[in-house]
């Protein structure tokens, strides 16, 4: 097992002990587990910087090349943002297919933490390469505006399924 699916797997867990803990004390009714886990986000200290895995940060330094390669400046890593995109992907993979699911919440959640004022995200599924995902987002219209758009952040998340099949979140913000 790879140090990056422990650690996937323990920050899973520690998502499973705060949801439960929240649930037990003081939701209502109408709350859902995402919503709780963003919630309880802002809170766990220990999320606020996440070593990347080498699929993640090959991904940031190649949006980045990039960007550089057309004039654009190189985006920010955001560690704070990145229990965002991962917990997109756990539920990508709960729901067994991509999806921008909840992204105005999770949109809203992000500008609130960091005081964004415009957030854009590119998901991508099975790709076992992260320079086979960055073609394609690059030959999508939508996902090339976001990688070439105007912004100084980004967070991303790159998980695997139990079958080995890989979900992609990048989020892209400015300040």
């Amino acid at each position: 097992m790879t140090d990056h699916m422990n650690l996937q797997r323990t920050i899973r867990n520690a998502y499973i002990v705060c949801i439960v803990a929240l649930m037990a004390s003081c939701t209502s009714p109408s709350s859902t587990d995402e919503e709780l886990l963003f919630e309880e986000t802002n809170t766990v200290a220990e999320l606020e910087y996440v070593q990347l895995s080498d699929k993640e940060e090959a991904l940031y330094n190649m949006v980045n090349d990039h960007r550089e390669s057309i004039g654009l400046d190189r985006l920010i890593y955001d560690g704070e943002t990145y229990a965002f995109a991962f917990e997109h992907n756990e539920y990508m993979i709960g729901q067994g297919e991509m999806s921008h699911d909840n992204f105005t919440d999770r949109a809203s959640k992000i500008s609130d933490q960091t005081s964004a004022n415009f957030v854009a995200e590119n998901v991508a599924k099975d790709f076992e390469y992260s320079e086979a995902a960055l073609q394609a987002w690059l030959s999508s219209e939508g996902h090339r505006n976001n990688i070439e758009g105007d912004f100084t952040h980004t967070t991303l998340s790159i998980v695997s399924d139990r079958e080995g099949n890989f979900y992609y979140t990048q989020i892209f913000f400015r300040n």
